[in-house]
C-alpha cells in the first residue's frame, strides 16, 4: 500500500523548498443521464446507532452514513486505500509540512430532502462549520447538541490540528501544530465527513440540533429518505451528485437482516441482491448457487480480546499472559472461521506495511497458563465477564461460539468467565464506557497507514474511545507519537516494529485472528468492489 500516493501520476513531498501544489481534477460540474430506474436491496446486518458520520466508529455505521449520503474534502477511490480528489479538486502542502490548503469543488450540491431545501452551493462555510464543531466544544451547534466524536480524539486530531479558516468562499487552510504523516489519509476518513452549515443554522434556530444525526444531509451520492430501526433505510439516487454517472440506482434499501442464516435465504430467493458477512458454513452452498457470484480477497482486519486493564486483576501483565496462553487460538481459527481465517498474531494484519513478520505469540500452553497464574497470586483463579458481540463483523463470524470456546478454555486455568452481550449500539456505547472486563472486538484498517491500528486501537489518546484496553503505556505511545511526526517511512517502520515488539510483551490484548472477507452479490448486480476498508459502497453499482 502507499498511503502518501496523492495522485496515479504524481507524487508530491511535503517538504520541499516551496510549497507544493497538487492539482487534481477541474472546476467543472457536468450532469450525468438520468437516474436508471433500479432499485437494489441490500441485506445489512445491523441498525446503525446515527447517521452522523463524526460521532461513530463501525461498519454498520458507516456503511449506512458515510459512503451513502456524504463526501470528504479527500476520499479513497473505491475498492482502493489510494487518495484521489473529493469535494477539494486540489491541495497544496507548505514546505514545513504544517499547513494544508484545499481548493474546493464548484458547483457541488447539498441533498435536497423534505426536511431541508439549501439555497446555495458547497463551499468553504461548510468545510470550516464542519471541524469546528468537533473541535471547539463552545462552538454555537456544538453547545446545542453535545456530541462525542471518538475518532477525531484517538487519533489526536483534536490537538494536532490548531486551525481552520476560511480562505475564501473555495479554499480553506488547516494549520497544524506539528508534522503529521497520515494527515491526508485520515482526511479521506468517515469522520471528516462534510455538513451542510446551512442546514445546521436551520436546526439550531429551530432548536432541533439533534436531528442532525436522525435526518442527514450530505452532497453524495444518495439521499436519506427514512429509517425504520431494525427493519430498513431507504435511500434514492442523487440526480444532483456531482460526480457524472456515479449513481447509477434509483431507489437503494437496506434490508436489516441480524441472521446470516437468513440473509442468505434472503440472497438465494432474490429478495436481496447483495448480502453481507454470509456465514463460513454457508459459503458452498453459496458458491454452488447458479445465480450468485461469490467474490472474495484477504481481509485487512483483524478480531481481537481485548482486557480492560483498569479492571483488577487486567492490570496485572502476567495474568493478561496466562488468560492468552489459555486460549486455543488454531481451534477458534478452525471452528468459528471454518477455513476463512488466519491465525493472528500482532495487533496488525500482515498486508499492513511496517508489521513485523518476526514476532511470535505464545503457544496455547494451559498449564503454563495456570502456573503464571499462580505466580500473579491467583492460584485458584478468578471471575470475570467476557462480552460477545451480537453482530457478525467481517473479523469475526461468530462472537458468541468463540466466547464460548474461550470461557471453555479459561475454566482449565480456573478463571469463571461470564458470557454478556448488548444490542450493537449499546455494546459499542458500554465497551467505550469500560464496562467490560474483557470484550471481544476487532478493527478493519480505515486507512492503509499503521498509526490507523497501534495509535487508535492503543494510544493513549484512544483511552476514551477505540482502545478498549484502557491502556496507556509511555514507552509505546511515544512511539507512535514520533511515528507520526516523520514522513520518512524507513523511520516510521522502524517505530512501529519497536511498537510491535512492546505491544507482544505487554499484551493488553489477544489477537485472534484475521479474516478472509466475502461478497456475495445475485448475478445482475454489476461491478460491486470489495472494500479493503471493510464497507459496502454503492456509488458506481449499477444492476443489468
Amino acid at each position: 500500500m502507499k498511503p502518501f500516493q496523492l495522485l496515479r501520476a504524481a507524487r508530491i513531498t511535503a517538504f520541499s523548498a516551496a510549497a507544493v501544489a497538487v492539482f487534481l481534477g477541474t472546476a467543472t460540474i457536468s450532469h450525468a443521464a438520468p437516474i436508471p430506474n433500479k432499485t437494489l436491496v441490500y441485506c445489512s446486518e445491523g441498525s446503525p446507532a446515527g447517521f452522523d458520520p463524526a460521532q461513530y466508529t463501525t461498519g454498520v455505521d458507516f456503511t449506512a452514513n458515510t459512503f451513502t449520503v456524504f463526501n470528504r474534502l479527500v476520499e479513497f477511490a473505491r475498492g482502493s486505500t489510494n487518495v484521489e480528489p473529493g469535494l477539494a479538486e486540489k491541495w497544496d502542502i507548505s514546505p514545513d509540512g504544517k499547513t494544508y490548503t484545499f481548493h474546493l469543488r464548484h458547483g457541488v450540491k447539498f441533498q435536497t430532502t423534505a426536511y431541508f431545501k439549501p439555497t446555495r452551493e458547497f463551499n468553504a462555510d461548510d468545510v470550516v462549520f464542519t471541524f469546528e464543531r468537533m473541535l471547539d466544544p463552545n462552538q454555537a451547534f456544538a453547545k446545542a447538541y453535545p456530541a462525542t466524536f471518538p475518532y477525531i480524539t484517538d487519533m489526536g486530531l483534536d490537538k494536532l490540528i490548531k486551525r481552520v479558516d476560511k480562505v475564501d468562499p473555495y479554499t480553506v487552510r488547516f494549520e497544524l501544530n506539528d508534522v503529521s504523516a497520515p494527515f491526508l489519509q485520515n482526511m479521506a476518513m468517515e469522520f471528516a465527513s462534510i455538513q451542510s452549515a446551512e442546514y445546521a443554522d436551520q436546526l439550531l434556530k429551530q432548536g432541533k440540533a439533534a436531528e442532525i444525526n436522525q435526518k442527514p444531509v450530505g452532497t453524495g451520492p444518495f439521499i436519506f429518505r427514512s429509517y425504520q430501526k431494525d427493519a430498513t433505510i431507504r435511500f434514492d439516487g442523487n440526480p444532483d451528485y456531482w460526480k457524472p454517472d456515479a449513481v447509477k440506482l434509483s431507489k437503494l434499501i437496506f434490508s436489516i437482516t441480524t441472521d446470516a442464516s437468513v440473509r442468505t435465504q434472503k440472497l438465494k430467493r432474490g429478495e436481496c441482491e447483495v448480502m453481507v458477512y454470509p456465514k463460513p458454513a454457508d459459503l458452498a452452498s453459496l458458491k454452488a448457487d447458479s445465480n450468485i457470484d461469490l467474490a472474495s480477497q484477504a481481509g485487512f482486519n483483524l478480531g481481537y480480546l481485548a482486557y480492560n486493564v483498569q479492571h483488577k486483576p487486567l492490570g496485572n501483565v502476567d495474568v493478561r499472559r496466562a488468560l492468552d496462553m489459555a486460549i486455543n487460538k488454531p481451534a477458534i481459527v478452525e471452528s468459528v472461521y471454518q477455513g476463512a481465517g488466519q491465525l493472528a498474531t500482532n495487533p496488525m494484519p500482515p498486508t499492513q506495511w511496517s508489521y513485523d513478520k518476526n514476532l511470535k505469540a505464545a503457544s496455547y500452553d494451559p498449564d503454563k497458563a495456570k502456573a503464571l497464574l499462580a505466580k500473579a497470586g491467583f492460584p485458584n483463579g478468578f471471575e470475570l465477564t467476557l462480552w460477545a458481540m451480537p453482530v457478525q463483523r467481517p473479523y469475526n463470524p461468530n462472537a458468541r461460539l468463540m466466547a464460548e470456546m474461550i470461557q471453555s478454555d479459561w475454566a482449565k486455568i480456573g478463571v469463571k468467565a461470564r458470557i454478556v452481550t448488548y444490542e450493537w449500539g449499546e455494546y459499542m456505547k458500554r465497551a467505550h464506557a469500560g464496562e467490560h472486563d474483557a470484550v471481544l472486538v476487532g478493527w478493519t484498517g480505515d486507512n492503509g497507514d499503521p498509526d490507523n491500528w497501534l495509535g487508535t486501537l492503543l494510544g493513549c489518546e484512544a483511552v476514551n474511545g477505540n482502545n478498549f484496553s484502557k491502556w496507556c503505556y509511555k514507552p509505546f505511545d511515544d512511539l507512535i507519537q514520533k511515528g507520526r511526526a516523520t514522513t520518512d517511512r524507513d523511520q516510521r517502520t522502524k517505530y512501529y516494529r519497536e511498537a510491535q515488539q512492546i505491544f507482544a510483551d505487554q499484551l493488553p490484548f489477544s489477537p485472534i485472528a484475521h479474516s478472509t472477507v466475502y461478497q456475495p452479490t445475485t448475478k445482475n448486480v454489476v461491478d460491486m468492489k470489495i472494500d479493503p476498508l471493510g464497507y459496502s459502497r454503492f456509488d458506481g453499482v449499477s444492476m443489468k
